[in-house]
């Protein structure tokens, strides 16, 4: 399978100059590019073909006095920011036409220069050796190599994000690293307050780390407000927001990638709700449910899962995991949240809220494993009532 490696690289300043011109140039072909067709749209011309259009935008461009310094930069990168603007056209029609599942694609948008910046080279733009990766017309930039690659790279995007910062992103094809096999299966309930309680009785702790830095984050919002547009101090302190932008989802990354691994290092099978991230984060307490981050989580757990050969299942988002007792599968009705220990009415078992969701959740998970066709599983075979057993409705005969 391909898998992208990520690494960090600190180019000089002379070499941050050329790919500040890359990275305009780049930008320019793609709005260039864009604004292009959304002419023909509008004015009811005909659809520019991708080939039309990479001739006016970068070929013909090159000899006008307007886009001259176009031939400045590889031309490597211009292409591929016109295949990323294709791929989004394609998408944008993939998803009208109901061949794209998942969310609505909306059409592309125009780059902006205070955005992250990223171009692509494919193999004859780029080589990497021990200590650099060097890029055709910048050079040899220096990296910090984490981890080995595990192969040869068919492709390496360069970024810069709103901090400053500059990273290197590779495609590599990799083979799945299967764990030892395991007999632990754990289901997990997500929260707020604890971000996941698991069947076994183990909590882990919510972080909270955008509420931890909200303050110092919305005085440095209250600052850059006070700032003329334009001037270098707003800059600066632009910057300074981004940075600390960038530090509260690195730390929320580095939780949830740590979590997620030692999850599937310990557990074989592991099950957890199908959340709907989007209708959370429309909710008042959308804030924390974006701090938390669950949509990233899930999305660790299974792409990880691939990697290490293991299995991850998901229960319907409709299923009553807090409703229904654990220990007898009674169903005891909706509680407020401010509930978080009840004794169920037939048993009599005293619960904890969120384990006891964990382990319906466990429970469902294996029982719609067994199902080959994907559908709705029913509750457990219970014993039958002696006057049920054997029973036939007689039928009338005719005459």
């Amino acid at each position: 399978m391909k898998a992208r490696f990520r690494y960090r690289i600190y180019p000089h300043p002379g070499q941050r100059v050329l790919l500040a011109k890359m990275f305009g140039c780049a930008r320019v072909v793609y709005n260039d590019a864009l604004k292009l067709r959304q002419h023909a749209y509008d004015n009811g011309l005909p659809y520019i073909r991708d080939t039309e259009l990479q001739k006016q935008v970068i070929t013909e461009a090159k000899k006008t006095p307007e886009r001259a310094w176009l031939c400045e930069v590889s031309s490597v990168a211009l292409i591929q920011s016109l295949q990323d603007l294709h791929q989004a056209f394609r998408n944008f029609f993939d998803s009208v036409t109901g061949k794209r599942k998942g969310a609505k694609v909306g059409l592309p948008r125009f780059k902006k220069k205070t955005d992250k910046q990223a171009i692509r080279f494919t193999r004859n733009g780029f080589k990497v050796h021990s200590e650099s990766v060097y890029i055709a017309k910048v050079g040899h930039l220096p990296i910090s190599w984490s981890r080995p690659l595990p192969s040869e790279p068919s492709s390496v995007t360069l970024i810069k994000d709103r901090a400053g910062r500059y990273f290197v992103s590779f495609v590599c094809e990799t083979a799945v690293q299967p764990l030892p096999s395991t007999n632990g299966t754990v289901g997990i309930d997500l929260g707020l307050k604890t971000f996941a309680t698991f069947s076994n009785g183990e909590k882990q702790d919510n972080p909270r780390i955008f509420r931890k830095l909200e303050r110092k984050l919305k005085r440095l919002q209250r600052s850059l407000s006070r700032k003329i547009k334009g001037s270098k101090n707003r800059n600066k302190q632009r910057h300074k927001v981004a940075r600390l932008h960038a530090r509260i989802a690195d730390k929320r990354t580095d939780f949830l990638h740590k979590l997620s691994t030692r999850i599937l290092h310990e557990n074989q099978v592991v099950v957890v709700e199908d959340l709907c991230v989007k209708g959370l984060g429309r909710t008042r307490l959308a804030k924390s449910f974006q701090d938390a981050g669950f949509g990233k989580f899930l999305s660790m757990l299974e792409a990880k899962a691939i990697k290490y050969g293991r299995e991850v299942l998901k229960v319907g988002r409709f299923f009553a995991s807090s409703q229904l007792c654990s220990n007898c599968q009674h169903k005891d009705g909706p509680k407020p949240l401010w509930v978080r220990r009840w004794c169920c009415s037939v048993c009599q078992v005293e619960h904890e809220r969120d384990e006891n969701a964990a382990k319906n959740i466990l429970a469902q998970g294996l029982r719609e494993r067994l199902n080959a066709c994907g559908a709705s599983v029913g509750p457990l075979a219970t014993k039958a009532a002696g006057y049920e057993a054997g029973t036939r409705l007689k039928q009338k005969q005719k005459c």
